[in-house]
This record gives C-alpha cells, sequence and structure tokens, in this order.
C-alpha cells in the first residue's frame, strides 16, 4: 500500500532518472528518496509538489494520491477504518 512511491519510482525508471538526480532536484539525501519510494518515509508537501513538476505529473492529482497513502497508513490496521473514512468523507464534503 504505497502507490505514491510505487509511482514515483516507475516515473524515474521510465526516465532513466537515478536516485542521486532525484534526491539533488529535492535537495535531499538518497536515503531519503529510496525510502520515500518503499513506503518506509513520508515525503513533505513541498518535495511532491517538486516532483509533480519535475515529472510532469498533475500536482493536484499527485498530492492526492499522496494524502491517500497517508490516510491508508494511518487506519489500515484499525477494524474500523471503512467506517472512519466513510466519516471523515462527510465531515469533507459537509453531508
Amino acid at each position: 500500500m504505497n502507490k505514491f512511491g510505487d509511482l514515483i519510482r516507475n516515473t524515474r525508471e521510465e526516465k532513466e532518472l537515478l536516485l542521486r538526480h532525484i534526491a539533488a532536484e529535492l535537495d535531499v539525501d538518497t536515503a531519503l528518496v529510496s525510502k520515500i519510494e518503499r513506503g518506509e518515509k513520508t515525503a513533505k508537501r513541498e518535495h511532491v509538489l517538486a516532483l509533480a513538476q519535475l515529472f510532469n505529473i498533475n500536482p493536484e492529482e499527485l498530492i492526492a494520491l499522496w494524502l491517500a497513502d497517508q490516510v491508508a497508513h494511518l487506519v489500515e490496521s484499525e477494524p474500523q477504518a471503512e467506517q472512519a473514512i466513510r466519516i471523515a468523507l462527510n465531515n469533507i464534503i459537509g453531508e
């Protein structure tokens, strides 16, 4: 359950870029980029936007994927995860 990291890795590999190239663009350590791709660390919002620009990905879609991974990670082991997500969605859309 790391759709954001998978997309970043796949896009980076398609563009034949090394981890160190992405790290340099983000001004972070190569190990951090690797951990983000594997879902071991969460990217900062500013990095998500930089990646969207670098890879020519719609920033709104990439932010949504990034947020979805964070929500999923937060509730993945909770038995009431689905119910909690429905309640949160209703709160967000105002129903």
